[in-house]
């Protein structure tokens, strides 16, 4: 299936979803995120795929935003279509069975920041730049991210972020929690593949039950939480990557999980 402005490779397991508009800084339009919401689709339902990176295209934006251009005549009713569906593509990307990693690779502005945020890990090059700049257009975060940051990183330095529309680097947002890593550019895509490979190595069943478990007890109360992990955590001994798992260790070999 071909896209205007997404690429999808996959090699070796890996996944590797290029948001391509490059001339626009990869700026997220309704057709970018028409292809980016069935392109998830593609990539949650091939079995060979176990990790999946995204970035942008070029070397100056991970994506830098919205499509100003797109949404500056939206009316109100349009405004709202356009966040929820935003809404609902990054969700996918937060709900996908298998491990994100969000490989910023330059400015990852608005609607870009927030793409980050829906993935599980995320690591950046010494050249990006983070920020929810929309106050200083005359409008909020509408993609989640006057949810998710405050999540990430605490709702006071969430707020100062979004009420100033201040940019931070890469060292910042790593100060802040906001990333987990921070690598040369020329390194960014290997470090990402390097990081997946690993979890490659672990047991895909568990990984999958272990971010639903997070995800899921985030959003509600320790006591809830701990009820949803005691959950996934008995299912996980269904499994043959459990049995597996234990024998190995038991007979010091490395596991062969999903065999």
């Amino acid at each position: 299936m071909d896209f205007n402005n997404v690429l999808l490779n996959k090699d070796d397991g890996i996944a590797l979803i290029i948001i391509n508009r490059p001339k626009a800084l990869n700026a997220l339009n309704y057709e970018t995120l028409k292809e980016l919401d069935s392109v998830l689709d593609i990539v949650e339902n091939d079995k060979e795929i176990k990790v999946l990176i995204i970035t942008g295209s070029g070397e100056k934006a991970f994506v830098a935003g919205a499509d100003i251009a797109e949404m500056s005549n939206m009316t109100p009713l349009e405004a709202k279509k356009f966040s929820l569906y935003g809404q609902k593509v990054f969700r996918k990307i937060e709900m996908l069975s298998k491990p994100v990693i969000a490989a910023v690779n330059g400015f990852a502005l608005g609607g870009g920041c927030e793409l980050s945020m829906a993935c599980d890990i995320r690591i950046a090059s010494k050249n990006a730049k983070f920020g929810q700049p929309e106050v200083g257009l005359g409008i909020i975060p509408g993609f989640s991210g006057t949810q998710r940051l405050p999540r990430l990183i605490g709702t006071s330095k969430a707020k100062e972020l979004i009420f100033t529309g201040d940019m931070i680097n890469s060292d910042e947002a790593y100060k802040i929690g906001l990333i987990s890593k921070v690598v040369e550019l020329s390194d960014l895509i290997e470090e990402a593949k390097k990081l997946a490979k690993k979890m490659m190595s672990k047991s895909q069943i568990a990984i999958s039950l272990a971010k639903e478990a997070i995800n899921k007890g985030m959003e509600t109360d320790l006591d809830t939480g701990n009820t949803i992990e005691a959950e996934k955590f008995s299912l996980c001994f269904t499994t043959d990557d459990q049995k597996e798992g234990m024998i190995a260790f038991s007979e010091k070999r490395a596991p062969k999980f999903g065999k």
